[in-house]
């Protein structure tokens, strides 16, 4: 498979920027002349292996931040959109969106916030009664889609309050009794703390300051809950800060927002960054012995490993997805070039889908995405019980995965023959390419079919090249 050139130039630009250097000084550390740097700053030429090299060497940069981040996951989504059949005519060629997702960030989320106004109008015409029956009808992305665009846009990783928690946990280091550390910093805020069979799972009275925690919470979301409730009592203004700067265009989506960054700092606080990061290297990212060493879930040390972004220490580059039982996604997130629809489910032929067959075991997978690229993909079902006969029970599927190149790395790789056959997935039917896949559910967009009434393969229609 040919190397994809790298057009980097707005991230050359902002790290430029963020040394605090002239175009001129800049090119002079990195030993090419001021035009060939302006050249690359403006994507008219790609960013050198000589280039690269000096940056690590010069000034000590992760080069991985050069190749994965918001370009990739714009591309990708910009795909998907162009997949909607309202668009008739042919679909961009991908040179085409790279050279948008890179050149002009701004114009390509404004034609993706444009097209998910369009399908909420549709949703909305869709279900008539429900629109007439409201009083404003004007189109806004919902809360729920502006706050995982945040997220999803920020590699998942927010510096500022993972330190902070980092700071929290450090007389304790990660270990089990961070949960005893919340409840003493809450008890010294002046809350009192209760046990009790409660419907819910936490409820906080701001008032009588009292905080009840459900006495049916297991270990590790108890631990998470009480590090919640700590972060929005004692973190508000970090917190705040925060929200200041995302500029949410609602109140619900600011209120959904402040919930997932105090969610952030409960996970950070079980999981802090540095001892987090050398005890999953040291396991080679053995998801049940850290979760026994942090006191913590499959699936809280599954997404914690898919954050791990910090600049000049990063851990593996890791995708994690949560699915339920309709396939649907409940969470996504990628470090690495690998990006999940946003519309709808994920492949059919991905591993996460049969580990519902298999509770409480661990699923592994060989993949290839229609770019070429290879992964080690792992899945497992996960149930959160509610602690009673009649209540209940939540199921999921997680899936968490890495680049081929990064397998040795994981205990999950052990047995596995790298060179054997690898599972070729796609994001979504739309914009997969694959022309023979047993399970595709709807024609490829980009593609012309051929139709034949007296011929019957797989699909009721072939796929031109």
């Amino acid at each position: 498979m040919p190397t994809q050139k790298l057009y980097a130039g707005v991230k050359l630009r902002e790290i430029r920027t963020r040394l605090v250097l002239t175009q001129k000084s800049f090119a002079e550390k990195l030993g090419v002349s001021l035009p060939y740097l302006n050249q690359m700053e403006n994507n008219h030429r790609p960013v050198s292996a000589a280039v690269v090299l000096a940056l690590a060497q010069e000034f000590g940069l992760d080069v991985t931040e050069l190749t994965v981040g918001e370009s990739e996951r714009l591309v990708s989504d910009m795909r998907e959109a162009l997949a909607d059949p309202v668009f008739t005519a042919s679909a961009p060629p991908l040179a085409d969106l790279r050279l948008a997702a890179s050149n002009a960030p701004a114009l390509a989320r404004a034609f993706l916030d444009l097209h998910r106004a369009y399908r909420q109008s549709h949703e909305r015409l869709a279900s008539l009664d429900e629109a007439l029956g409201r009083e404003d009808t004007t189109l806004k992305p919902s809360p729920w889609e502006e706050v995982r665009d945040f997220f999803h846009y920020c590699d998942n990783y927010l510096d500022a309050i993972d330190r902070a928690a980092e700071r929290f946990a450090s007389p304790v280091g990660g270990a089990r009794d961070i949960g005893a550390l919340a409840e003493e910093v809450l008890r010294r805020s002046g809350i009192t703390l209760v046990q009790s069979d409660i419907d819910g799972i936490r409820q906080f009275d701001p008032g009588q300051r009292r905080l009840v925690i459900s006495s049916r919470l297991q270990g590790p979301t108890k631990r998470f809950q009480l590090l919640h409730q700590l972060a929005l009592l004692t973190q508000n203004d970090l917190l705040e800060a925060t929200l200041d700067l995302a500029r949410f265009s609602t109140p619900e989506a600011r209120g959904i927002a402040k919930i997932g960054l105090a969610n952030y700092f409960a996970g950070a606080a079980l999981l802090p960054y540095r001892s987090f990061l050398e005890a999953a290297r040291e396991t080679r990212h053995d998801l049940e012995r850290l979760a026994d060493r942090f006191g913590a879930s499959i699936e809280q040390v599954a997404h914690r490993l898919s954050t791990l972004q910090r600049p000049g220490a990063k851990g593996i580059p890791f995708f994690f997805v949560r699915v339920d039982q309709a396939g649907t996604i409940t969470k996504r997130h990628s470090a690495t070039r690998l990006q999940f629809a946003r519309f709808g489910g994920a492949c059919p032929l991905w591993v996460v889908h049969r580990a519902f067959e298999t509770p409480g075991q661990f699923l592994r997978q060989f993949v290839e995405t229609p770019d070429g690229v290879r992964y080690l993909c792992l899945a497992r079902e996960v149930s959160k019980p509610a602690g009673a006969f009649l209540a209940p029970v939540r199921r999921y599927a997680i899936g968490l995965g890495c680049e081929v190149q990064h397998a040795s790395d994981l205990v999950y790789s052990d047995g596995l023959d790298a060179r054997g056959r690898f599972e070729p997935i796609g994001i979504s039917c739309r914009i997969c390419e694959r022309p023979n896949c047993h399970q595709r559910s709807v024609p490829p967009l980009e593609r012309r079919l051929r139709v034949d009434p007296n011929q019957r393969d797989l699909l009721p229609y072939a796929i031109s090249g």
